[in-house]
């Protein structure tokens, strides 16, 4: 069987299809990963085999929807993002028909907001298969890129982004919302990208630890307020008497001036590796460090910024691992007070805990493979 997986240019996208490919090609089926030139550098290092399919994904300046170089804040900006990714579709639509003409794959392996993917597979009458990141339905991310995809639908014969033969899940049933919708559920298993694992990540845990992860985006380009608000929040957080991981970009820690002593390390850390040894995960709530999170049995404070990191934190919040913390209320001494509530009360550890032994008890990668080969006979 040959598969042919399509992502956009973002790590929090793409880094969830990683462990479900490496199944497939275990499995010894044909794996090939289109991505924008720019993320080919990125998706490689995975080891899968890449292909550029679009010379270039500018997020920042298509996704500001032409508002500057700041991405966008709020739930009701899934709207203006499902548009920009519509727009990156038709961008990339050839590459994808070429590829998809040329390669002749079996399948197509999407993550839920590449859209040149599932137009492809129609048009070559091949099963479609969708990889859903976050607990959130997203439904605007669908009707804003059928808005901008409407020539290009309409030139396949298409009155509607084609749906998907199946979709495929990693929130475990438990956190799902009432309006998340039902798909096929498989384990989550974390990828982390190439960032090394420091030897003291493997030792046993000594003092009360918070790690603080704000994504690849949010502490480089992210809502006015926020990026800014970072170094203080660890500042007030240095007050709990903890150690803090901040585990961001080192480019970004290059550019800081001198932390709090409390900070033990800063920059890029593999966090499957680090949150089993940390009473606590901070982070925006982008599916990645969330799941990651509950997989470690860590508890976690979720700040989100925008799309489905609502939705997480309510799933975090509905399943007492965690707790939330809304835009309009962010402030560092917000931050500090419910990181001491998560230290402080048991019961968030416990859930977190239960929560990881759900997740550990849904099907493998290595049987999602075989609902795949299922679909095309």
């Amino acid at each position: 069987m040959r598969v042919l997986i399509t992502s956009v240019a973002l790590p929090g996208h793409f880094f969830p299809l990683v462990p479900l490919a490496w199944a497939l090609r275990s499995s010894g089926h044909d794996v090939l990963v289109a991505v924008p030139e720019t993320f080919v550098p990125t998706a490689a290092r995975s080891g899968l085999p890449v292909v550029s399919c679009v010379p270039e994904a500018d997020f920042v300046r298509l996704s500001a929807d032409g508002g500057g170089d700041r991405i966008p804040r709020g739930q009701e900006r899934s709207l203006v993002h499902g548009r920009f990714f519509g727009r990156l579709a038709a961008a990339g639509l050839r590459g994808v028909r070429s590829l998809a003409e040329s390669w002749k794959p079996d399948l197509v392996l999407s993550e839920r907001a590449e859209f040149a993917g599932r137009i492809a597979a129609a048009e070559r009458d091949i099963p479609f298969v969708e990889l859903q990141w976050g607990v959130a339905r997203l439904d605007d991310y669908v009707a804003g890129a059928t808005v901008e995809l409407a020539a290009e639908l309409a030139a396949a014969g298409q009155s509607a982004l084609p749906e998907p033969a199946e979709v495929l899940c990693q929130w475990p049933p438990s956190l799902r919302l009432p309006h998340t919708g039902l798909f096929r559920t498989l384990r989550y298993v974390p990828y982390n990208g190439d960032a090394h694992v420091p030897a003291w990540a493997l030792g046993p845990a000594g003092a009360r630890t918070i790690c603080v992860t704000m994504g690849t985006l949010i502490p480089r380009l992210g809502p006015d307020g926020v990026r800014e608000l970072i170094l203080p929040m660890l500042e007030s957080l240095a007050e709990l008497d903890v150690e803090l991981l901040v585990a961001v970009d080192d480019a970004v820690v290059a550019g800081w001036p001198r932390l709090p002593d409390a900070v033990r390390f800063a920059g890029r850390l593999p966090l499957a590796q680090v949150l089993p040894h940390c009473s606590a995960a901070i982070s925006h709530g982008g599916e990645g460090s969330t799941l990651t999170a509950f997989v470690s049995g860590c508890p976690q404070l979720i700040l989100p910024q925008f799309d489905d990191q609502f939705d997480n934190a309510a799933a975090v919040e509905q399943a007492g691992a965690g707790l939330g913390l809304p835009p309009d209320e962010l402030t560092p001494a917000a931050v500090a007070r419910q990181c001491r509530k998560l230290l402080d009360d048991p019961r968030f550890a416990r859930s977190a805990e239960r929560v990881a032994a759900e997740i550990a008890a849904q099907p493998s990668v290595l049987e999602i493979v075989g609902t795949l080969e299922k679909l095309t006979g």
